[in-house]
């Protein structure tokens, strides 16, 4: 099965793009093949109508917080409300959610995904510092219209299927929280560097396939990015050939998992959620 890591941002440029690893999943190798870096989204939508079959793991927030969602007044169905989002503006949806944090109090202006609080993610409204809500204004509806397999919000009988991933999470299990990667060059020093090799030595130890299932057999040198765009598509790719693998949507229908929201996906918030 051929397997996408894309570790994505809301503003692909030529400095800072959407970077996907391209792997292939064979019994439970996982081996690397190309990295592509796509400077536009309109080069994100070429992809995503690629033919299949492929497995993508996705980072950014497929959906929102079903409190935000029936707070707010938007349709209580994925792709109504996805659709919705799509009809504004980056402007108007911006709007949107500023004024609904202006009304609120203090510690209830944003809220997370049940998968968001298991992960120790932030919320999918949020707009500035790290702008995850731009993520997914500019991520989601671009999955909703691909008809791309969603399992968990929109499973069909489509030979392709996308996966919201989150690096952090494999990341935090192997090294904890060192941080391993700076996108500014006056802030990137050899304590970043080392943290992202001893991650890289963990993933390709017996360690991955106890956790993940997966062996690994890489043919790209993905460390060495400081920026560690290229590392987080790799932790995208193992968390979506683990989903492959294990057959995550039948596990998301007997978790029951909440079909407005969504859910990441990763081992550990299986093993949290069933304890």
């Amino acid at each position: 099965m051929r397997i996408y890591g894309i570790d994505f941002t809301s503003t692909p440029t030529s400095r800072k793009p959407i970077t996907c690893l391209v792997a292939d999943l064979d019994d439970n190798l996982l081996s690397t093949r190309q990295l592509l870096r796509w400077h536009s989204l309109s080069e994100f939508e070429d992809f995503l109508s690629s033919p299949g079959p492929w497995v993508g793991g996705f980072d950014f927030p497929f959906g929102q917080a079903r409190r935000f969602i029936e707070t707010i007044g938007w349709l209580p169905d994925w792709q109504q409300y996805v659709g919705y989002v799509a009809s504004l503006s980056r402007a108007e949806f911006r709007q949107q959610l500023d004024t609904y944090r202006q009304a609120r109090a203090s510690g209830d202006k944003e809220h997370r995904r049940y998968c968001d609080q298991k992960a120790g993610a932030i919320s999918p409204q949020k707009l500035y510092g790290v702008p995850v809500g731009l993520m997914f204004f500019e991520g989601a509806k671009r999955i909703l219209n691909s008809q791309v397999s969603i399992p968990g919000l929109r499973p069909t009988v489509d030979h392709r299927s996308a996966f919201e991933t989150y690096p952090a999470l494999v990341a935090r299990r192997y090294i904890g929280r060192r941080t391993y990667k700076q996108d500014s060059k006056d802030k990137q020093n050899q304590t970043q560097a080392n943290a992202r090799h001893a991650l890289w030595q963990i993933l390709h130890s017996p360690q991955l396939e106890a956790d993940f299932g997966l062996r690994l057999e890489n043919q790209l040198s993905l460390c060495n990015d400081p920026s560690g765009d290229e590392l987080d598509a790799l932790l995208c790719a193992i968390q979506a050939g683990w989903a492959y693998l294990h057959n995550i949507e039948t596990i998301y229908l007997n978790m029951g998992i909440d079909p407005l929201e969504g859910w990441i996906a990763d081992p550990s918030l299986i093993d949290q959620t069933l304890s």
